[in-house]
């Protein structure tokens, strides 16, 4: 799951290298390694630019294109989040990437009992439009772009978002929002579910096709392979399971109509980045291959740039330690650089303090400032893919490749990545193998730093981002008083239309719009959802 196994003699030299995937490394590579595994430049590498991708979207990589920096933002009240995003914007990040707290995840409102104590704790409590008209307040929305991060509601916070934008002033045709919006990924890893996977892909559905008619520069999807790394997955897995899941949101909205061609160019990913370095960079070049090669092949996408992996190569949030926590600023930089190695559009890195809790702004800083010095400094804007025609890289970039194919293939057998994940098959792996490599850290098999070797006894002092009561009230108040004043004839009306539009099988985006207008809030439209659709029956797993 995380660093490499090290088999070593009595001496310590080094006798095997596994890799996560199962991949064995050479002591050292040549052109017979390549002559091996069958290695065709213009068919595995190509020109940067081009089919298969491998090298890289554009052809001069970062020369004419620095990567977008989005560090994970949110917390508290809407008030306190708009000052750390204007913060951030402010030392140079380029984009927005909003955490919301667990109850607005959960589309609960912030004065629902199963809410107490969780009210802005792990991302900014969102109750209605009056939140978003805050949080986004002073913001350019035709320059900067929004990943909403959030899935079970995704529908419900991208409404929102056009409301709010449009609000402001803001074209909705020229504002760009990447809400999340995977939900099968959170059945398999953070258990972030509401609805039964049916009806949740059916308003998966709804988005991307509202985003193909009337928000063209919003990505309506952002499939996460980064959960399913976190809950065990290898990084072959990873980017198998995520396809997998895309190509599940891609069969809904062709099964209305739509030709590929008209929306997966929209498609983005997010994606992990913690441990072995060299596999992460053969990660996301095969991984590039691989989704233009599933995308033409399997649905007949004609346009070259649909066929692009677009996303964040974001990390490493299962890399970090509580244990010698300063270690994690190492660490993040070098995840940084083998997301800027792979050729990354955009990236975050997980501060050193998130170990603990959501990060302080010291630590966002300096999780910014080391991707910036990436950029600006170190020279990882020189030229395009600098590792390509590496003996070592090309072949482990192959050998990734049929890894992530067979790991398609196993799922596909099996009746698909939707049956494997509703009757628990997929969960069911990656927690025995989430369980085998704790078992594995603690016997001393794969060594982390600072954990079970170089150990010190004396603690580290960390100053942690301290969670305020206060904020959890003043939501209440302020949600109290939206409801006292507003106008409930709208609220009631358009509450009506959205639980009318949902039980008849329409595309319910233009009513969670007309709701979000009216300032109902997140937990009354939700209600709606789960009043027609139900809610999911975890499978069990053991």
């Amino acid at each position: 799951m995380d660093v490499a196994r090290y088999i070593k003699d009595e001496k310590d030299v080094i006798l095997d290298v596994i890799l996560p995937s199962g991949i064995h490394v050479k002591p050292k590579y040549g052109p017979e390694d390549l002559e091996a595994i069958g290695f065709d430049y213009k068919k595995d590498l190509g020109e940067p630019g081009e089919f298969p991708f491998t090298r890289n979207l554009f052809p001069q990589g970062y020369r004419t294109r620095e990567w977008t920096t989005r560090q994970y933002t949110g917390f508290g009240t809407p008030r306190e989040t708009n000052e750390r995003f204007k913060l951030m914007i402010s030392h140079g990040q380029t984009g927005l990437n909003v955490a919301f707290d667990l109850p607005t995840q959960m589309g609960l409102d912030s004065d629902h009992p199963m809410a107490e104590g969780e009210v802005g704790r792990v991302g900014m409590a969102v109750d209605s439009l009056k939140d978003f008209e805050v949080a986004f307040d002073g913001i350019d929305l035709h320059r900067v772009g929004a990943g909403l991060t959030i899935n079970a509601v995704a529908s419900v916070m991208l409404a929102m978002y056009q409301a709010v934008a449009e609000k402001l002033g803001f074209d909705r045709t020229k504002i760009s929002a990447t809400p999340q919006n995977d939900i099968l990924k959170e059945v398999i890893g953070r258990g972030a579910w509401i609805y039964p996977l049916e009806p949740a892909i059916r308003l998966i559905g709804d988005t991307i096709e509202y985003s193909i008619k009337v928000m063209p520069r919003t990505n309506p999807v952002s499939v996460c392979g980064y959960h399913i790394r976190e809950s065990g997955a290898t990084p072959a897995q990873e980017m198998a399971y995520a396809f997998l899941i895309a190509n599940a949101y891609i069969d809904e909205v062709v099964r209305r109509g739509y030709e590929p061609d008209q929306f997966v160019g929209r498609f983005s990913f997010n994606f992990n980045i913690f441990g072995n370095l060299w596999e992460q960079v053969a990660k996301f070049r095969a991984g590039r291959k691989v989704w233009a090669t599933n995308l033409k092949e399997r649905y007949k996408v004609k346009n070259p740039r649909n066929l692009w992996l677009r996303g964040l190569f974001a990390g490493g949030g299962s890399g970090l330690t509580k244990a010698e926590p300063e270690n994690n600023i190492i660490r993040g930089a070098y995840y940084a650089l083998a997301a800027a190695l792979a050729g990354a559009q955009t990236t975050a890195l997980c501060s050193f303090d998130e170990a603990y809790t959501i990060p302080t702004p010291r630590a966002a800083l300096l999780s910014l400032r080391t991707c910036q010095i990436l950029m600006e400094e170190v020279g990882l804007r020189d030229t395009v893919d600098p590792l390509a025609g590496s003996y070592f890289i090309e072949t482990l970039t192959k050998q990734m490749e049929e890894k992530i194919w067979e790991e398609m293939e196993e799922i596909e057998k099996r009746g698909g990545i939707v049956e494997c994940i509703k009757n628990g098959y997929v969960q069911r792996k990656l927690a025995r193998q989430a369980y085998e490599f704790e078992r594995a850290l603690e016997r001393g098999e794969i060594i982390k730093v600072g954990v079970n070797k170089y150990v010190t006894e004396e603690e580290q002092e960390v100053e942690l981002h301290e969670y305020n009561e206060a904020w959890a009230e003043q939501k209440i108040r302020e949600l109290r008083e939206l409801k006292r004043s507003r106008d409930q004839k709208p609220v009631t009306d358009t509450l009506k239309a959205l639980e009318k539009a949902a039980g008849d099988g329409e595309n319910v985006m233009p009513y969670l719009v007309a709701c979000c207008r009216a300032y109902c809030t997140v937990g009354e439209m939700a209600d709606v959802f789960r009043g027609v659709f139900g809610t999911f029956q975890e499978p069990s797993i053991f």
